[in-house]
């Protein structure tokens, strides 16, 4: 399509040009991470743990204030993964993190 192109967009009711609508499908499918204060998650971001966490199988607890490095969200607006010494695949909640 080009920028002379309008389509019909169906939750305003109205006809948008095509480079508007593409932007509005960009941004839509962008979930935002937010952590236990609201402060907003991006990936690379490092976290401080607020609470201790028993992580299962692995049969090891994370302290309070242990800090995460180089988080990467995962699409879903509630969890992060990230790396910890010998723990592989840890995924945490967004509410038991703060932002550093």
């Amino acid at each position: 399509m080009s920028d002379d192109d309008y389509v019909y967009d169906e939750a305003s009711g109205e006809w948008i040009s095509a480079a508007d609508a593409a932007a509005r499908a960009d941004a839509g499918d962008a979930v935002e991470v937010r952590d236990s204060v609201g402060n907003l998650l991006a990936d690379g971001d490092q976290v401080t743990l607020i609470k201790d966490l028993v992580v299962k199988g692995a049969g090891q607890t994370l302290k309070r204030g242990t800090l995460i490095k180089s988080i990467r969200l995962t699409g879903d607006a509630q969890e992060i993964d990230c790396r910890y010494d010998g723990i592989k695949g840890l995924v945490l909640r967004a509410e038991f993190v703060r932002k550093r």
